[in-house]
């Protein structure tokens, strides 16, 4: 998928618009928390807290990773959203420990705190509709940007928040079961670290070079060795520079008669366009090489 400045300003956009519907749920529910003494208020809101943190790096990074390359930064600066969306995992984790400790803590105490259930059920509410409209902005920017990917799972978290938070608010209003507060701050820590262990699971993927997701190298190599003229295939390297950006490099044994008869550029021009059109790979490298000189050449395969 091509990674263009039309992607860059649509996300940002969206996420401006995100933050600010955010940061009005955020208020609400400190303010509610605070009246009400809701543990899972307050645990939903930090949660919120670091998701607004999370947001607004997004957005910073997608306007750093939209300058060009310089000398200096050959690829740019579009590895900026992956590592945006490292700071976020990491911002997830620490939110679902803290909350975690909280929520014992709370669950443990002998005279649990009163909590109004009405006034959380109702800030509940608001929360889940604004977030429920910030997902939906978000959504389709979601497949073309690893920074975007984040910035969805931390409002789709927000969004469980705001359901478990009103479950425990109807739980307390019908029942008087003070500690369901509590347990609903529990609930959300548990549902922060899965979605923390996926966002730093794909970062990782990425500064660490590897194949990205979905991509069988095997059948690229069957694509370049079935192009007119060509022998094998060695050397091969796939990899993101970012999310929607992969990069291909391989070393390819041609026939002599492609250099005699002057078809270097028609070959490349094949292979190139393949891999833009059947693996989505926008940036290639070949290194065409005559079947003597591989004979000749220590090959390494990858």
């Amino acid at each position: 998928m091509a990674h263009d400045h039309s992607h860059g300003t649509t996300n940002r956009r969206r996420l401006i618009v995100v933050i600010c519907l955010v940061s009005v749920t955020l208020v609400a529910e400190v303010v509610g928390g605070l009246a009400t003494g809701s543990l899972a208020l307050l645990a939903d809101a930090g949660h919120m807290f670091s998701d607004l943190t999370g947001l607004v790096i997004a957005l910073v990074a997608i306007g750093i990773a939209a300058r060009p390359a310089t000398d200096r930064h050959t690829w740019g600066f579009q590895r900026t959203e992956v590592l945006a969306a490292l700071i976020n995992g990491l911002i997830l984790t620490s939110v679902a420990v803290a909350v975690a400790s909280e929520g014992v803590q709370r669950l443990t105490d002998p005279e649990p705190a009163n909590v109004s259930g009405l006034p959380v059920l109702l800030v509940a509410l608001v929360g889940l509709v604004i977030n429920a409209i910030s997902l939906v902005l978000l959504r389709p920017s979601v497949r073309n940007s690893i920074n975007m990917k984040g910035a969805y799972l931390e409002v789709f978290g927000d969004l469980l928040g705001s359901v478990l938070v009103a479950i425990s608010a109807i739980v307390i209003m019908t029942t008087g079961f003070a500690k369901a507060d509590a347990i609903a701050s529990l609930l959300i820590a548990a549902g922060i670290l899965p979605r923390a262990a996926v966002l730093l699971r794909d970062v990782w993927r990425v500064l660490n070079e590897s194949t990205p997701a979905g991509t069988d190298v095997e059948v690229i190599r069957a694509h370049v060795r079935n192009a007119p003229g060509v022998v094998g295939v060695h050397d091969v390297h796939v990899w993101s520079i970012t999310s929607g950006q992969s990069v291909f490099t391989a070393h390819v044994i041609v026939e002599q008669d492609v250099f005699e008869q002057g078809r270097v550029g028609a070959l490349l021009d094949h292979l190139g366009s393949c891999l833009a059109e059947h693996f989505d790979v926008e940036h290639s490298t070949f290194q065409l090489e005559p079947v003597k000189h591989a004979d000749t050449e220590d090959i390494a395969h990858s």
